[in-house]
């Protein structure tokens, strides 16, 4: 097909419009999609059609070496006579989303999910696997077809932390292969310091966001300012961090139901944030979880607007400049509050049989069911999966 000079003119001043993601900014806005936590979840697309999110955060790669993934309704269908899923309209919207200055990256992990390396051999041979068939390599089968990411997410709540250093640093050797474009490793560590299941892998990989779950956790956004403890992670960032310039995210919940403790509203969540701005070098912006609960409950707007207004980009993010913790010291004579884990407040399952998917939605207080018809064979494992954290 020949191109007129009016729609290669158009073309062009459509991706020059598009602001490509600037990762020394800290005014990002990172969000998760894939598990239709709201019940409303749309094609990946529709949220790329403007500029609220910087970053989108697929959920999930909930196994692994062994891989199995779930993304909800946005993907149902299998490869032939396999059961990994194959997502061609994901795959198209991912280039999309590109093309409009987004990154997407793939969580690995969850708060439920089978995962986890038996050494550094399984890991080396894992982050070969993902470099073939999620980003630049080749693979006889490719979820996201020619679609090529933008980085990984290591969103690792269970199992041991073996591996994992090994696997960043053979991935980043892949990425250092393909200089065409930039790539990403990220975490998101709950907020009590150190992660229980990440730290060892922050300490000793690189990471260039880490997205801290402030929600379900004493160490929220709703106790600020006297536990939140962003100055942990600021200090870990410049004390400790292999990258020195690392990107630490305020994580949120998108709404009341999205999590089981942390939500704030944006005008909260706004002051916490030009505190930490005004405080804090190493801060990269803000996450949901998740784009279809921020989205419908006006969060999403909220926080552009409070991204847009002041923001500074730079490499900024390590160095030894001195700054105040905004974690104030409580007046009562009760002990430190230890260490929770997250807690689901609703599930999203799927058990898949041969030609047919059954999506059922739980909550605490109402359960409804769904059936649609695949258009190929579906995986006959049954998978639990949470709505309220990444």
């Amino acid at each position: 097909m020949k191109l007129t000079n009016s729609l290669l003119v158009g073309l062009t001043a459509s991706i020059a419009g598009a602001a490509a993601f600037d990762i020394s900014c800290n005014s990002n806005y990172a969000s998760y999609y894939g598990q239709n936590s709201a019940r409303n979840q749309k094609q990946l697309g529709e949220y790329c059609k403007d500029a609220t999110e910087d970053v989108i955060v697929l959920a999930f790669m909930n196994g692994f070496p062994n891989i199995l993934l779930n993304f909800a309704n946005a993907c149902e269908t299998t490869f032939d006579g396999s059961s990994l899923l194959h997502c061609p309209n994901i795959a198209k919207d991912i280039k999309y989303c590109q093309s409009q200055g987004k990154a997407v990256v793939l969580s690995m992990g969850g708060a439920a999910g089978s995962y986890g390396f038996s050494g550094d051999g399984d890991a080396i041979s894992f982050a070969d696997t993902v470099w073939n068939m999620f980003f630049n390599g080749k693979a006889t089968q490719r979820p996201f077809d020619d679609a090529v990411l933008d980085g990984i997410d290591l969103d690792i709540e269970g199992g041991s932390g073996a591996g994992y250093p090994a696997f960043i640093n053979q991935l980043r050797s892949h990425y250092a292969s393909d200089p065409s474009k930039k790539y990403y490793i990220a975490g998101a560590p709950q907020c009590p310091f150190p992660d229980a299941y990440l730290g060892s892998t922050l300490n000793s990989a690189w990471f260039d966001m880490v997205y801290v779950q402030f929600y379900n956790n004493y160490c929220g956004l709703n106790a600020y300012p006297t536990w939140f403890n962003y100055g942990d992670w600021d200090n870990w960032a410049k004390t400790k961090s292999v990258n020195k310039n690392v990107k630490i995210f305020i994580g949120a919940p998108g709404s009341p139901s999205a999590a089981s403790s942390g939500y704030v509203d944006g005008s909260t969540l706004s002051t916490v944030y030009n505190v930490v701005r005004a405080n804090y070098t190493s801060l990269g912006g803000i996450m949901t979880w998740d784009v279809s609960q921020a989205r419908t409950s006006g969060l999403a707007s909220s926080i552009r607007s409070m991204l847009n207004a002041g923001s500074t980009c730079g490499n900024g993010g390590g160095g030894s400049t001195t700054t105040t913790s905004t974690t104030s010291t409580p007046t009562s004579t009760t002990s430190t509050p230890t260490s929770t884990t997250s807690t689901s407040t609703t599930g999203y399952s799927t058990t898949s049989t041969t030609g047919t998917t059954t999506t059922t939605s739980a909550t605490s207080s109402s359960t409804s069911t769904s059936t649609t018809t695949a258009t190929s064979t579906e995986s006959s494992s049954t998978t639990s999966l949470p709505t309220d954290c990444p």
